[in-house]
């Protein structure tokens, strides 16, 4: 192990809420450093969505322009398809702001534009297959982290804060003791990618029958799609074999069966293990937990990235003097956490209701017979489109937007 070193704040994950802290943090003077365990941002199926608080966002930082030059898909409307038809749920045209829309695009684009403008700053590091081992603590103090690098080298980074950023699966969360809440969740998602031609729906497009739900995210050339199945039903549908999840998919979306076939295997779907989780306490002395690391989101609505961003900005705007001066303390972990936990806690009650009222009656009616006639509130949503704006409002802003402190502006 080589002798220690020495940052004023070390971030445990280069996801989003990692990457944009960092940022922040260093545009204020802070020497940061960000520890990513992959070498890359590649990964398949990760949250793609850019909402319209997040443009915002990049707007304040002065990287507006530099993400419109990211090639990327807009949706300006989220419509459902019942078994009675395509009905409208949520107008993003409706919705106060400038950016009137959600951008698809690859989050290793998203991650490597936040890095370049991270690499802009003097006190700003981002060391790629760097993976954190284990917290350096002093006392009940966390002082820093132990890491080791893809090429099996290993050391020590001591800092005045550690982030955790590093996801639900959270190395630095674990090792400080922090215990979650869990929500359970009638669901887990199955991910696969089909191709997608011209005349296809364009945007997002949700589909719900009895017993079945999938939704198809437009992504240019081809669709992003999630296939939900029953919570802990993974290996038993896999056993069922190719063809059975092939009639699956096309006995809800018959327009698919001409493509259905580009899924050549199960390995080519992948399983997201559904969590809705929150910790009880986001800090302890040294260490804050903020993103997946802090309340891990279920993917109803797309909404993780978001509140993971959100919760970066609002953490650098309180902890960016008190980081600079040296004088850190617990109560300013703690009022990051006050400041969070609200829109936290609404957001994932929204999901636990749609879990219940919608989802898991769904997805427990296999074999039942299919309901007649559009559900209550969508109608109301056609026959008042005015109504729109609420989903589209939630879904894209957020219960409590957060924006660029002024020592980050550009």
């Amino acid at each position: 192990m080589t002798s220690p070193e020495r940052t004023t704040c070390v971030i445990a994950g280069g996801g989003p809420a990692g990457m944009v802290l960092g940022l922040l943090l260093a545009r204020a003077g802070v020497e940061v450093t960000v520890l990513e365990k992959h070498a890359d941002f590649l990964r398949d199926f990760r949250g793609d969505t850019v909402h319209p608080s997040t443009l915002t966002l990049l707007d304040e930082l002065g990287l507006g322009e530099r993400f419109e030059r990211v090639p990327h898909r807009k949706v300006d409307r989220m419509r459902v398809m019942l078994d009675s038809g395509i009905a409208p749920f949520g107008d993003m045209s409706r919705i106060p702001g400038k950016h009137k829309h959600i951008a698809l695009v690859p989050q290793w684009d998203f991650l490597d534009l936040i890095a370049e403008a991270g690499r802009e700053e003097p006190t700003f590091s981002l060391r790629m297959s760097t993976s954190v081992t284990r917290l350096v603590k002093r006392g009940t103090r966390v002082a820093g982290v132990e890491y080791r690098t893809a090429d099996g080298r290993t050391g020590e980074l001591h800092a005045d804060l550690v982030v955790a950023c590093d996801g639900r699966h959270s190395t630095a969360r674990a090792g400080a003791g922090l215990t979650s809440r869990s929500f359970g969740v009638p669901m887990d998602v199955w991910w696969f990618s089909l191709p997608r031609g011209e005349e296809d729906p364009q945007g997002g497009l949700g589909r719900f029958s009895s017993g079945e739900v999938a939704v198809l995210i437009d992504r240019g050339e081809y669709f992003q799609c999630a296939y939900l199945i029953r919570k802990g039903s993974d290996a038993t549908v896999r056993a069922e074999g190719i063809e059975a999840f092939r009639r699956r998919v096309v006995r809800l979306i018959p327009w698919l069966a001409d493509r259905i076939d580009a899924v050549e295997s199960l390995d080519d779907v992948k399983l997201l293990d559904v969590k809705l989780e929150r910790l009880r306490r986001w800090h302890a002395e040294g260490l804050l937990c903020i993103g997946d690391a802090a309340h891990a989101m279920s993917p109803v609505g797309g909404v993780g990235i978001n509140l993971a961003v959100q919760d970066a900005v609002a953490a650098a705007r309180i902890l960016a003097e008190p980081l600079r001066r040296g004088t850190l303390t617990a109560k300013d972990l703690a009022k990051v956490q006050r400041r969070r936990w609200l829109p936290t806690a609404l957001t994932q009650g929204m999901q636990r209701v749609i879990h219940k009222q919608v989802l898991g009656k769904t997805l427990g009616t296999a074999n039942a017979p299919t309901p007649g006639g559009t559900p209550l509130p969508i109608r109301l949503l056609r026959r008042f489109p005015l109504l729109q704006a609420i989903p589209a409002t939630l879904v894209g802003i957020g219960v409590l937007p957060e924006h660029a402190p002024d020592f980050a502006r550009r």
